[in-house]
């Protein structure tokens, strides 16, 4: 017994965490700052400048072509101005223009389809 005990003793005190370091050049896996947010950088000497993106960006829900109006979805908080002018892209594509006339009532609001089209989904960027 008393032999059981110091093998067993023995065997946890030479348990170590094992220490992992990557390769010289190789990826480690964890995502950059540019594929988590867009930003935009600035070098100064030898310090870089990160700032974030700051573009408006929402979602078509609605898309009434009788009316040519549109229901926007933005992210709570951050809603556009009335009469605020963005465009809408289709698979990174500009296909139209909006002007934003309101209501705006949570998260959704409505803007009249100045030019091109739009179609549920496409998404709407100030910029």
């Amino acid at each position: 017994m008393l032999l059981l005990a110091a093998v067993w003793v023995s065997g946890c005190a030479a348990k170590t965490e094992p220490v992992f370091q990557p390769l010289p050049g190789a990826s480690t896996g964890v995502p950059s700052l540019e594929a988590v947010s867009p930003v935009s950088k600035t070098k100064i000497g030898d310090q870089s400048i990160v700032t974030p993106d700051t573009v408006l960006t929402g979602r078509v829900s609605v898309y009434n072509d009788a009316g040519r109006f549109v229901v926007l979805d933005f992210p709570i908080g951050h809603l556009p101005a009335n009469e605020l002018v963005m465009f809408v892209f289709r698979q990174g594509l500009k296909v139209g223009e909006v002007k934003i006339t309101g209501p705006q009532r949570d998260h959704n609001t409505v803007a009249d389809l100045v030019s091109g089209e739009a179609r549920k989904g496409d998404e709407v960027r100030d910029r």
